[in-house]
């Protein structure tokens, strides 16, 4: 089963080109096993963290895996944490929890599925309100992690809950724990030359650990085919690299309180401050109030004498309780690609193929950013870049007419505009693989969209026409540009009350909420009209272009002339009564087992197929 590539293409041992379209597994996985969500960021317990059974215990395997293979999908992005196999302390590996991953992924091999394992990341961790990192790395830096959510070095579940706003976690990309953490990761020898820890530079530490854990677990796979490879660090942030000026507001995401640089950093070492409050209203947002952050003045730090960026003189005090820059641009002059993410992307691509030594490395930076993409040199790489319908990911509407466009945050409207814009901005990720990393694979490796649209109306109606249709221009985007991608998610315990188990979030295509009937595989499949669709499998030849529309299914391709079938997926939910086909040369049989059309000896050149509906009145 394994994989080569070829320019924008997987190729399998046979020499066909696949088109790789998947999902991630799973949402839950972020969180230790039984952890309810506003639990998360609680540090009491967290050495004894255990993740085995994420993303399904064991025996679900078979029906999880069945009902993907079902589905159509041939790839899964599976989820795994630094946490989850480092919890403990540094160099303390849980081999129970890698035994169980070992044979996750195993299983994923039988049901004909390939693997690229990511080390998810949200805002470095679950105790700075996201997940990913150990809570022994904030400690490490110097970090009170029972004092980051008061101190507004970060904003958790925990901490907020009921009060916990709506897609708000991202805010902690600029917040004192997050920022400071992807800073050191990145650039602690350059930006914070000071943080040695037994004379050690606290990036080296950090990375060092990184790499450790994730090559121990890769000497588990390597001998696995079907393991394609390693995603670098899920939507990996630049932290305060490259911000020009520390008295500039930061990015506010959706409604939240909005801070200067100065601010991030003072505010959580004790200094209460009040700052305005931005609101979304649709496409825009105002600032409607204002609110005092850290009205007690609790530091985040476990002692004053720690706190990093004082102590390298970006901030000071001028009087006993007033803030004051003391290096407005401190961090302007670093690049996040160039000074930080590139670099880890060559150790991290070399420390893996020396345990794997055929594994592909894929890679994305921060989302939306405008500085390119850069790969390490001789390592082969996919662009595994991220893609959200912005509008409706953070105001859980759907709106056909309106969109936000990814990175510019460019507003557009009218339903065709909207179309021809998502088309346009997979196309751009496209572009980028083969501008900037030398004509390699574009993996799409999340998109997707809440499911509890309009505060979860589908969930009592049972209308999820609103996220079908929604799913259905993601997809046609996608196949404008035959994009590789895997949806974000499946997640085995999702429910209509808590979604994927963290931070709110409900983007998981399956939910027992919505399982009726254990036996019909699609029972529990949100709706599945959207993004089970006809797709090419696998081509004898190069596809050209494949469209999907009104269940008119249409396929053209550059044939290669070879004996071997190209293989279509075409689903009975898109053709309950039956399918016909017609093509410009070659034999096709329908196997209706695996919902698969094998199209065998066209002629070399250019080929096609469609597939139409079969009409109800016909035998």
């Amino acid at each position: 089963m394994a994989l080569k590539t070829d320019g924008h293409w997987f190729l399998d041992p046979l020499g066909r080109a696949l088109l790789l379209r998947g999902v991630n597994l799973g949402g839950s996985s972020k969180t230790p096993t039984g952890c309810h969500p506003v639990n998360a960021a609680d540090p009491h317990g967290a050495q004894d963290a255990n993740f085995i059974g994420r993303p399904f215990p064991l025996e679900e395997a078979d029906e999880h895996f069945g009902r993907l293979r079902h589905w159509g999908f041939n790839v899964i992005r599976l989820l795994t944490t630094w946490e989850a196999i480092e919890h403990e302390g540094p160099g303390i590996y849980d081999l129970a929890y890698l035994d169980y991953f070992t044979e996750v992924v195993r299983k994923a091999g039988e049901y004909g599925l390939y693997v690229f394992v990511d080390p998810h990341q949200d805002a470095w961790s679950r105790f700075s309100g996201g997940d990913g990192a150990p809570a022994w790395t904030l400690d490490l830096a110097g970090f009170e992690l029972s004092a980051l959510d008061a101190s507004e070095a970060a904003i958790t579940m925990k901490g907020r809950y009921p009060a916990y706003g709506r897609m708000i976690w991202p805010n902690n990309w600029y917040r004192l724990a997050s920022a400071t953490m992807f800073t050191l990761f990145f650039a602690g020898e350059r930006l914070a030359p000071q943080s040695l820890i037994d004379g050690e530079n606290i990036q080296h530490i950090l990375q060092r650990h990184f790499l450790g854990a994730l090559t121990t677990l890769a000497e588990r796979l390597r001998e696995m085919p079907h393991v394609l490879g390693y995603d670098s660090l899920n939507e990996p942030r630049a932290g305060y690299i490259g911000i020009r000026s520390l008295s500039e507001s930061l990015p506010v995401y959706n409604s939240a309180p909005r801070l200067s640089g100065l601010e991030s950093l003072s505010i959580p070492a004790g200094f209460p401050t009040e700052v305005p409050v931005v609101t979304r209203e649709h496409l825009g947002q105002t600032v409607t109030h204002t609110v005092l952050l850290n009205p007690k003045g609790v530091s985040a730090w476990k002692d004053p004498s720690l706190d990093i960026w004082r102590k390298h003189g970006v901030w000071d005090l001028v009087s006993e309780d007033r803030p004051q820059l003391l290096r407005d641009d401190y961090f302007a002059e670093a690049r996040f690609v160039r000074d930080g993410l590139r670099p880890f992307l060559k150790r991290y691509g070399e420390a893996l193929r020396q345990v794997h030594q055929d594994a592909l490395l894929f890679i994305e930076g921060e989302p939306g950013s405008s500085e390119p993409l850069e790969a390490p040199e001789g390592i082969p790489v996919v662009n595994a870049s991220h893609w959200y319908d912005l509008l409706t990911l953070t105001t859980k509407h759907f709106d056909p007419d309106a969109t936000l466009v990814w990175g510019s945050l460019k507003s557009v409207r009218g339903r065709e505009a909207v179309r021809n814009s998502m088309a346009d901005q997979i196309g751009t990720l496209v572009q980028e693989s083969h501008r900037d990393l030398g004509v390699v694979p574009t993996l799409i490796g999340e998109f997707g969209l809440p499911f509890d649209l309009d505060e979860g109306a589908a969930f009592t109606s049972g209308d999820f026409s609103s996220h079908v249709e929604a799913l259905t221009c993601y997809y046609n985007a996608l196949d404008a540009h035959l994009a590789h991608a895997t949806i974000w998610c499946y997640t085995s315990d999702n429910t209509n009350a808590w979604g994927d188990q963290w931070n709110q979030e409900d983007l998981s295509i399956f939910s027992r909420d919505q399982q009726s009937d254990p036996n019909d595989p699609d029972s529990g499949g949100r709706a599945v009209r959207g993004f089970c669709r006809p797709c090419v499998r696998a081509c004898a030849g190069r596809p050209l272009r494949q469209q999907f529309e009104a269940g008119v299914y249409t396929l053209e391709m550059m044939s290669d002339g070879s004996r071997h079938p190209t293989e279509v997926y075409v689903p009975r939910v898109q053709y309950p009564d039956g399918l016909e086909w017609r093509i410009s040369s070659g034999d096709v049989r329908h196997d209706a087992a695996t919902q698969t059309l094998l199209w065998s000896g066209p002629d070399a050149g250019r080929q096609t197929l469609v597939v139409t509906r079969r009409d109800r009145g016909e035998p």
